[in-house]
């Protein structure tokens, strides 16, 4: 299962994910082989882990494609029940959203310069965190002030712009970035992780600076593919344990997470007047009714309505 997972280029993440659930459901039938089992088994798996286990519809969701992956990608059985399962329902809820007086006091709170300033990309760009830390020198335009964000959610590229705020910022990390990696090659090292094979057909690019990630680790790290030591991008728990610090000094009552930053970009733009099909862009979806989510948190309400009450006298 792990050789077709990377046949198919899934992310380490998923491979991990997708592995874990399998084990997990071949163990709860008590070891029996996967071709012995069948719609029933596969729905009590799946009752459990919403009765017994209490976990989200989402989880469920991740759960059941790590097993129809598996039936469907491994096993090549196309079986009609595989088709009748039936996945859970993921409830629709409205985002949580920070004022812009709230970000400037969370962004402050950050006092680990680094930290602060990848917080402060994923609010002025509206990135996702992973796509924050993978974020490769290559990829940053500074005459453009844009940055290139690729192989984001759905394995889809996209143009965010680069705040003129960052800039200096950014800048300055790049040119740290260049010194670590003039040492790395000095000690024989200088490697980083590429995507679909391409260190083969372009030799001599994975210790190309273009290719280094800009947010790189303090320290090396093994390649759980290849086994290859390499210098990584940051721990992205790193970002979400700094927002938690920060979020506890400033005393916001609020569930902030690093992708609450995201959320707010979005509201905050369509507050500012601009127009839905632009954030759209921005933030990669791919059907605008993902982005109409943002209109329902405005200040304003939904469509602009005054409530009835207001007009009273």
């Amino acid at each position: 299962m792990r050789d077709r997972l990377r046949v198919k280029h899934y992310s380490i993440r998923t491979e991990t994910a997708y592995l874990g659930w399998v084990k997990r459901f071949i163990l709860f039938h008590g070891k029996r082989h996967p071709e012995g089992l069948g719609k029933g088994e596969v729905e009590a798996f799946l009752t459990s882990l919403a009765v017994e286990h209490n976990v989200a519809a989402v989880t469920q969701g991740q759960a059941l494609s790590a097993i129809l992956f598996l039936y469907r990608e491994v096993l090549g059985q196309t079986l009609p029940w595989l088709d009748e399962v039936k996945r859970a329902k993921k409830p629709k809820r409205l985002p949580c959203v920070l004022t812009q007086a709230e970000v400037s006091r969370l962004v402050a709170a950050v006092d680990d310069p680094l930290m602060n300033l990848i917080v402060r990309l994923l609010y002025g760009t509206g990135m996702r965190l992973m796509e924050a830390v993978r974020l490769r020198v290559k990829d940053v335009d500074f005459s453009r002030r844009e940055i290139l964000i690729r192989e984001g959610k759905g394995n889809k590229d996209r143009v965010t712009m680069l705040p003129a705020a960052l800039v200096e910022g950014l800048r300055a990390q790049v040119r740290w970035r260049r010194e670590v990696h003039l040492r790395d090659l000095e000690q024989g090292r200088g490697g980083v992780y590429l995507p679909h094979a391409l260190a083969r057909k372009y030799p001599g690019s994975e210790t190309a600076f273009g290719w280094q990630y800009v947010f790189a680790a303090a320290s090396l790290s093994v390649d759980p593919r290849s086994g290859a030591e390499r210098r990584h991008h940051v721990d992205e728990q790193m970002i979400q344990r700094a927002v938690k610090r920060a979020l506890s000094a400033t005393k916001i009552d609020k569930p902030v997470t690093p992708h609450t930053l995201r959320h707010s970009f979005a509201t905050h733009l369509l507050e500012a007047g601009q127009d839905i099909r632009t954030v759209q862009e921005l933030l990669g979806h791919s059907d605008v009714s993902t982005t109409m989510i943002y209109t329902h948190v405005l200040n304003c309400g939904g469509l602009a309505v005054t409530s009835p009450l207001d007009r009273l006298g």
